[in-house]
């Protein structure tokens, strides 16, 4: 124990940054998240051993009190999805959306029936549309039924 110490008084600045190396190096195998605060408390460590005098148990408290508050700000004003608010691609109706297809028959009272994706779905257009007629894919409606028109 004393060789570890008298090594962290030597290079404090080293091994907070090989610290935070390591806890990096283990946020980057697991995805977590909640492991990017404490590498980043230990490198700030890093630069705070060049101006904070040289106490183990200083440095002990203050990277724990730096890692509380990193990830306690993280986890409120960061947010918690950031897939960016595309469409899921699991979606199997969202993803439809843009997608091209034909009328399966004639539109009456503007339903019907198209074959989107190689599947026949219920569809709802303004347009009067004919069997065989291109469309395009506006929206999903009512869970299960798309919104469509005709495509140029």
């Amino acid at each position: 124990m004393e060789a570890l110490t008298s090594l962290y008084a030597i290079q404090p600045f080293w091994i907070w940054l090989a610290l935070a190396a390591v806890i990096l190096t283990a946020e980057l195998s697991t995805g977590s998240g909640w492991l990017l605060w404490p590498a980043a408390a230990a490198g700030a460590m890093a630069g705070l051993t060049l101006v904070v005098p040289n106490n183990l148990a200083l440095h002990l408290a203050l990277f724990a009190g730096l890692t509380i508050l990193t990830t306690v700000t993280a986890r409120r004003y960061l947010p918690r999805d950031i897939s960016g608010g595309g469409p899921d691609i699991n979606d199997t109706m969202t993803r439809l959306v843009g997608a091209r297809g034909r009328a399966a028959g004639a539109f009456e009272s503007g339903h019907g029936r198209v074959h989107v994706d190689g599947k026949e779905w219920d569809a709802v257009s303004d347009d009067a549309l004919v069997s065989g007629q291109a469309i395009a894919v506006e929206a999903v409606t009512g869970g299960s039924s798309l919104k469509v028109r005709a495509a140029s």
